[in-house]
């Protein structure tokens, strides 16, 4: 396995990681399949991720595997959380890893990267959102260090979902 800082010659691997690996995690709570592609057309668009990737408060990784583009995790810098009163906070927004090579520990190699970033960056806390339906990755999340500290809704098309915020110190 190799993990890169991915740059804007790698946004295509991204955004098709984006859009597959959203559709494999949440592709079955949709109904209506027009809300779906909707969706993962104005988030996962080419354009979209190179222009995220150029903000210098993000930072993108890529995990390969035999050279081949496996999951990917988004870092935000500077991310206030309404459930953190400090302002030093950053956000995991994003780990995602292909279905398949999920038993590979991808997830976790891209987590320590984000944390090496985040703590480099003196942030006090980071913090993500996870779906409360999300079992597994609500697991892999508190073995990592993470406490709950909030919920919150979100709407994509006619879907509501609940969420959950969970929370790390990092100093």
């Amino acid at each position: 396995m190799r993990i890169v800082e991915a740059t804007i010659s790698e946004a295509t691997y991204i955004a098709l990681l984006a859009r597959i690996t959203f559709v494999e995690t949440f592709g079955h709570f949709f109904r209506d399949k027009k809300d779906l592609e909707e969706y993962l057309d104005q988030t996962f668009g080419v354009q979209k991720i190179r222009n995220s990737i150029e903000k210098s408060n993000n930072i993108f990784w890529l995990a390969y595997i035999d050279e081949l583009p496996v999951g990917y995790a988004k870092l935000k810098l500077s991310s206030p959380s309404k459930f953190i009163a400090s302002e030093n906070v950053c956000q995991l927004q994003k780990i995602y890893v292909l279905k398949d090579f999920l038993s590979k520990k991808v997830g976790g190699s891209l987590q320590d990267e984000l944390f090496k970033k985040a703590s480099e960056s003196k942030r006090g806390k980071i913090w993500l959102s996870v779906l409360k339906e999300n079992t597994r990755a609500i697991k892999f999340y508190h073995k990592n260090g993470f406490e709950t500290i909030g919920d919150h809704d979100f709407q994509i098309g006619k879907e509501h979902f609940e969420f959950q915020a969970m929370a790390k110190n990092l100093m």
